[in-house]
């Protein structure tokens, strides 16, 4: 079974593709590719986040308080109505990432976050995860707000499966067509050729991590994708129109 609820800290690096593969090549010394990155091949996640009418959720993640929360609808791959997918919620209190989710079907989790009932419980479904969210919907009245996907490697440490980094390239998202099986496209949120590397630990990270971070010249940063496609879209919302002057002939 899939692991449903994550405590972690989690560190972001932001770095170009020369940069990606030098730092990359040195970590297959002490990790390995995630199931679904054999081959070398990428896999794609694709995210439905939900917010107020009024962007009340991600207003609040990006005053950064000591608590902040999310919810979102993520599939891998563009899935079908009835594929599975799952309902996360996620929360970050002093620094720690909190992230609990349940597997639904895809038309499940979109009638549990438009009507706040859940859907009947079966195997497979995590029932404490979805009394969690059930609460959560009675304090907002939510609505699809934003499309995000992203192609990602992920490797895990040789022995310590609580260590884990990934890498996301070719980030895009849209504030249309506001369904994951509409298919996988969007605006590019960053420049092409950029990579988000995360740092993901329940605890601190190993001496020699620390050391190759520093070798290369990595150094945190702050970056929500959602926080960012949102002040991304401010600035084109309050972009001035610039009109061509008439040419008469």
């Amino acid at each position: 079974m899939a692991i449903e609820v994550f405590n972690r800290y989690e560190n972001k690096y932001l770095m170009d593709t020369k940069a990606f593969y030098n730092i990359y090549n040195d970590l297959m010394a002490y990790m390995e590719p995630d199931e679904n990155n054999k081959d070398n091949k990428f896999y794609t996640i694709s995210n439905l986040y939900y917010d107020t009418e009024h962007h009340t959720l991600i207003r609040t993640s990006l005053a950064k308080p000591k608590y902040r929360e999310k919810l979102r609808i993520r599939s891998y791959g563009v899935p079908e109505s009835d594929a599975k997918v799952y309902l996360e919620l996620k929360k970050k209190v002093f620094g720690l990432v909190n992230k609990r989710r349940t597997s639904l079907k895809l038309h499940e989790a979109y009638e549990f976050v438009r009507t706040g009932v859940p859907p009947e419980f079966r195997k497979g479904m995590n029932r404490q995860v979805v009394s969690e969210i059930e609460y959560f919907l009675s304090r907002y009245e939510l609505k699809p707000m934003v499309y995000l996907a992203y192609d990602r490697i992920a490797l895990f440490c040789k022995g310590n499966r609580d260590l884990r980094i990934t890498f996301d390239t070719n980030i895009r998202s849209r504030r249309y067509d506001l369904a994951l099986e509409a298919g996988d496209y969007g605006d590019q949120l960053m420049e092409r050729g950029q990579w988000l590397m995360e740092v993901k630990a329940e605890k601190t990270i190993p001496v020699w991590l620390s050391k190759m971070l520093s070798e290369h010249q990595m150094y945190r940063t702050s970056f929500s994708k959602y926080g960012n496609e949102y002040k991304k879209s401010i600035r084109h919302a309050n972009a001035p129109v610039v009109e061509r002057e008439r040419v008469v002939l």
